[in-house]
């Protein structure tokens, strides 16, 4: 009965795959894997770069309303806050805030401002949070868009 059974069912002729075969192709989806992993995190990279870009830009923008309305920049001492919050250096300020709230860098980092009230630099540390730097550490500065 369990020989009519077999050549019924074809078990007798399959064979599973092999412990070599196996590894093979784990092999073969690791290699692929660590490939595009390496290309989406250097695209994530330049992108956070961009992004700070405009992040930085749109600030450029904002400030510069400011300027418009108060005459001068905010100080460095009032900073970016000056575009949420009237400050009492300004009675022409708004009447609705220049922004809504003042957000981090893509590194979650603040983004440091610096004015002497006829001009300003923001600026972004970069990834490393420091002075200086190359590829996603870099300075992204006002003054460079």
């Amino acid at each position: 009965m369990l020989k009519k059974w077999m050549k019924i069912t074809g078990t007798n002729n399959e064979r599973g795959m092999t412990l070599l075969e196996i590894m093979v192709v784990l092999i073969i989806l690791g290699g692929l894997a660590t490939v595009l992993i390496g290309q989406v995190m250097g695209r994530l990279g330049s992108a956070k770069i961009k992004q700070a870009k405009i992040l930085i830009g749109e600030y450029q923008k904002n400030l510069d309303m400011y300027y418009t309305d108060c005459g001068q920049y905010p100080s460095t001492e009032e900073g970016l806050k000056a575009l949420v919050e009237a400050p009492a250096s300004c009675s022409n300020w708004g009447p609705t805030p220049y922004v809504k709230k003042v957000n981090k860098d893509p590194w979650q980092n603040d983004l440091v401002y610096e004015s002497n009230g006829t001009t300003f630099v923001l600026k972004s540390l970069g990834k490393d949070r420091r002075e200086g730097g190359s590829g996603e550490s870099q300075d992204i500065s006002s003054e460079d868009l």
